[in-house]
């Protein structure tokens, strides 16, 4: 076991020639590739690729394009079958390196682009991508309001952004009420770039929801692949929801459940959209019973 894993750096090429930054947590045991959700950066994972690496596997916290330390794709292509590519090309990548393909966890747009490279190797009639899969606060429909809530909370400060980081904390407080608020903004940071007029923006390009190509568009096109994709899944499979959540709901989780009528199912009370960052105690509790079930 891990006592200490500090993360190393790492770098991938998605399926653009675009180059994804990624940390390792760990040095030994099975791969599992940790994707944020939208507006999210590597380091949301922190904690639980830390507690991985101390179960004795290898977590990869990937920056998804046009995020964190990640290349911004200069043409906009920012779809969710753009971030599948992305998410199918690395799987394949650390398959060939460690001998083995990862386990997948995919919070929000990382859980879409898991299910979406999924369904779409195994239309290619591929070996599964993945040695298991866990979605966490996605399924393949969702509610629509809530997802116009979170999107317009990110396009609210995405061109302009904040004087000071201060005024960011300000935001992100009113926006997330029921999270005690934290005492250093250390962690805002890693959200968050100073540019040269001096002003902080989030750290995603504005592009992601407002480019030519952004995330969310052709969704009648995305919900059918992701039926599809569900209803072929063959691999240990975890659905994490938000007691509380905005998008995924009751409906939601016991249409998935047909679908997938081999997957696991856990609710985390307390938790709203952003399952992690609400309740990780809950979270990497889940996580980790699923992980510690799977054979090795």
């Amino acid at each position: 076991m891990t006592r200490h894993p500090a993360p190393a750096p790492i770098k991938f090429t998605g399926a653009a020639g675009n180059t994804l930054v990624a940390d390792i947590f760990g040095d030994h045991g099975p791969p599992v590739l940790l994707l944020h959700g939208g507006g999210q950066t590597r380091h949301a994972w922190r904690n639980t690729a830390e507690r991985i690496a101390r179960a004795g596997m290898t977590a990869y916290a990937l920056d998804q394009r046009g995020h964190g330390d990640s290349d911004w794709v200069a043409d906009g292509t920012y779809t969710f079958f753009d971030f599948a590519a992305d998410v199918r090309l690395v799987s394949e990548t650390l398959s060939e390196r460690v001998g083995s393909p990862p386990v997948a966890i995919g919070a929000s747009l990382g859980g879409i682009a898991s299910l979406l490279a999924y369904g779409g190797a195994n239309l290619a009639g591929c070996a599964p991508i993945f040695a298991a899969l866990v979605l966490v606060d996605i399924t393949p429909r969702v509610d629509m309001g809530g997802v116009e809530k979170i999107q317009g909370f990110m396009r609210e400060h995405a061109r302009e952004g904040f004087s000071s980081l201060q005024e960011a904390a300000d935001v992100v407080a009113a926006y997330l009420p029921h999270r005690p608020r934290p005492r250093s903004q250390e962690g805002l940071k890693k959200n968050l770039r100073l540019h040269p007029d001096g002003r902080w923006r989030w750290h995603w390009d504005p592009q992601f929801l407002a480019g030519p190509h952004p995330v969310g568009g052709d969704r009648a096109s995305v919900e059918a692949a992701l039926v599809a994709a569900a209803g072929n899944l063959a691999i240990p499979t975890l659905l994490v929801r938000g007691a509380s959540s905005e998008l995924v709901h009751d409906t939601h989780v016991q249409e998935f459940l047909a679908l997938v009528p081999h997957a696991a199912y856990a609710d985390v009370s307390g938790a709203r959209h952003i399952v992690a960052g609400d309740r990780n105690d809950q979270f990497s509790s889940a996580i980790h019973g699923f992980l510690d079930g799977l054979e090795r």
